[in-house]
């Protein structure tokens, strides 16, 4: 099932995406939660019966008659992965910087995210706002020390993320966290597909273009650390909850890499097999 967060009319409210319409999830079951977060920790038995109910449906509303929202605009966490693609990590080595010997992790701050189609900022106190393709898993059971066998039990969906950084502002802190986290740096969606509907999230085609121009293009599979392994890190520290988000990494030919840092009136596209894509014009802020 896709779910998509939609606005139509002035309402944003929540539905199952089929072929390039909507379904308001209501109207499948009126009993339905309301946000997609609650969905997901409702568990697979929910998602089955939802499905079965769209067999036959038809109707719904065009998609191109909606504005479609951040699937999951509140998570209490959103984790993203540094140099897990083994290109990546060869670029940067290339360039200077060391490659971690184990998974380095950062946040984005929650604020940063945005919608799928939204428009994303470049900041007034950055020069280097870059782009990163990413896969995105978003979990779906609150767990804590989850084997690297039992993580895919734990995933909700997936969607598709712009990672987009601040060069300059990574750079001048360790943590990475300052040049991740500027407001409109996380676009992602179009929806949450859901785990069931991806046979093997390793085997997915990943792609990024500027202006139409190829930027990134790579499989999930050249991941260093699989999803399992990242899920299972990052429960030894925390709790992971229903609606947290996590960014796998990206693949070779960062702006950084290229020389070809983003400015106002670019428009940047993120597509990954299955899961359609995302498209943001970059614009210069105006705070």
């Amino acid at each position: 099932m896709k779910l998509a967060r939609y606005t139509h009319g002035g309402i944003t409210t929540i539905g199952a995406v089929v072929g390039d319409h909507v379904v308001p999830l209501a109207d499948l079951d009126s009993a339905a939660p309301s946000t997609i977060r609650e969905v997901l920790a409702a568990g697979p038995a929910l998602i089955q019966q939802l499905t079965q109910k769209l067999v036959g449906v038809s109707g719904g509303i065009p998609l191109s008659e909606v504005r479609l929202e951040a699937p999951i605009p509140d998570p209490r966490k959103y984790m993203a992965i540094g140099m897990n693609y083994h290109d990546h990590a060869e670029e940067a080595a290339r360039a200077g910087v060391p490659v971690p010997e184990n998974q380095l992790w950062f946040n984005k701050q929650v604020t940063c995210i945005t919608g799928p189609f939204d428009p994303i900022y470049k900041p007034r106190v950055s020069d280097k706002m870059d782009y990163e393709a990413e896969l995105g898993v978003v979990i779906g059971k609150r767990c804590r020390y989850v084997s690297v066998e039992d993580a895919p039990a734990v995933v909700g969906g997936y969607f598709v993320a712009n990672d987009v950084t601040a060069r300059d502002w990574q750079f001048r802190s360790p943590t990475f966290t300052l040049g991740k986290s500027f407001d409109s740096h996380g676009p992602i969606g179009p929806w949450i597909t859901t785990a069931d509907e991806i046979a093997d999230p390793h085997a997915l085609q990943m792609n990024l273009s500027v202006n139409g121009e190829p930027r990134q293009s790579a499989s999930t599979r050249g991941m260093i650390y699989n999803i399992w392994q990242q899920i299972h890190e990052l429960s030894q520290v925390m709790t992971l909850e229903p609606g947290d988000l996590i960014a796998t990494g990206t693949c070779a030919n960062v702006g950084i890499a290229l020389g070809k840092f983003l400015q106002p009136g670019d428009v940047v596209r993120v597509e990954i097999e299955k899961l359609g894509h995302i498209e943001n014009p970059v614009a210069a802020e105006f705070v």
